[in-house]
């Protein structure tokens, strides 16, 4: 760690905390998912035959293996994207509000400051994660479903890492963001990447794509093996060294 990163990495998360569109997304996951979770959990145990079309393979669960696999599905699908918009405003709004250029003149490093937003994105990604996780606990006490076991445990602490890999598997939005030099990019990219997963999903390939392989892995555990699981690093990892080279090469004239 750089002597200067701690210090940029206060000053990203009191950014984050201060911004109307991270507090948004926070209560758009969080209870957003809870809420559609419990509802769609409540529609099917009351037999909406509609709703259980729906389903899919979760159309014959019922108690804690429902709620917790119906919000599986529910992060699956808007964790992503939520956390892709997220991450193309952090470093998108730098450009849209022109407040890149006065980054050139601080004595910290481009590369250390985007180094700091990816940390404080994933900070808040795992602040979320809790959030969501223990919402939808309660909410499965609140509607009866009784007393966790070990396995709904383990759903649950699935469902924690999901929705933190989700975070991290939407890395590649920061990358676009920096070389469109603005939020849409990224959103576009998180977009174009979710459908990618859902064509290798329904393909049977899912398990072997990085950016689907969470997801699967969050509703069907032995579909996905640690090897597959494993790969899921690639991405962040991959595309945050890109994101820290771009940074490292910005230039004001293009």
């Amino acid at each position: 760690m750089t002597p200067a990163l701690p210090t940029a990495l206060h000053v990203e998360l009191r950014k984050l905390t201060a911004s109307r569109v991270i507090r948004t997304t926070s209560v758009m996951i969080v209870v957003g998912i809870t809420v559609l979770s419990a509802a769609l959990t409540w529609s099917a145990t009351t037999g909406n035959e509609q709703v259980i079309a729906q389903l899919g393979p979760l159309a014959d669960a019922d108690g804690w293996d429902l709620l917790t696999g119906v919000a599986a599905q529910v992060t699956a699908a808007g964790g992503m994207l939520a956390f892709g918009v997220a991450l193309s405003w952090l470093i998108g709004h730098e450009f849209s509000d022109a407040t890149i250029t006065g980054l050139f003149a601080l004595p910290v490093s481009r590369r250390t400051i985007v180094s700091a937003k990816l940390l404080s994105h994933l900070l808040w990604a795992v602040l979320v994660a809790v959030g969501l996780t223990a919402a939808i606990a309660l909410t499965g006490t609140v509607l009866g479903l009784g007393h966790p076991t070990t396995d709904v445990l383990d759903s649950l602490g699935r469902q924690f890492v999901l929705t933190v890999l989700s975070a991290l598997i939407a890395t590649p939005a920061a990358w676009a963001a920096t070389l469109g030099r603005g939020l849409l990019p990224g959103i576009a990219t998180t977009i174009g990447l979710l459908v990618v997963a859902q064509v290798a999903v329904i393909g049977g390939a899912g398990a072997w794509l990085p950016i689907a392989a969470p997801a699967l892995w969050a509703l069907q555990p032995h579909a996905v093996n640690a090897v597959q699981l494993a790969l899921v690093a690639v991405v962040p990892a991959g595309f945050a060294a890109l994101t820290l080279a771009a940074w490292a090469r910005l230039q004001l004239d293009r």
